[in-house]
């Protein structure tokens, strides 16, 4: 399975709720994400651009995608990013296989 970080700010509407009615989001995310046949690895409250940061295991890039679009279709979100994370062994594959290529830049000519 592919590792994804997720990033998401909430509305004002949904920092209203939270604020009347404090709840902790971290159950609502591992059960979608567990819906999807995914795992929640880390979830995070946090402080500045984002106020949640996620890393979770999930089957692929479409299952992320669906993921998101259910996730999203709440409304109570106003930033949602997905990344999808590489380890090591991915990335040291990537760089072999770009090794010794050239891609030329555009021409200023």
């Amino acid at each position: 399975m592919a590792r994804y970080l997720v990033q998401a700010s909430y509305n004002n509407s949904a920092i209203q709720a939270f604020t009347q009615h404090p709840q902790d989001r971290t159950q609502a995310v591992k059960t979608i994400v567990e819906h999807f046949g995914g795992r929640l690895e880390a979830f995070y409250f946090s402080m500045g651009d984002h106020d949640v940061v996620a890393i979770a295991e999930l089957p692929n890039d479409v299952t992320a995608t669906a993921m998101s679009l259910a996730v999203q279709t709440a409304g109570h979100l106003r930033h949602y990013a997905t990344t999808k994370l590489l380890t090591e062994e991915e990335m040291m594959e990537a760089m072999t296989m770009s090794h010794g290529l050239h891609y030329p830049a555009p021409s200023r000519d």
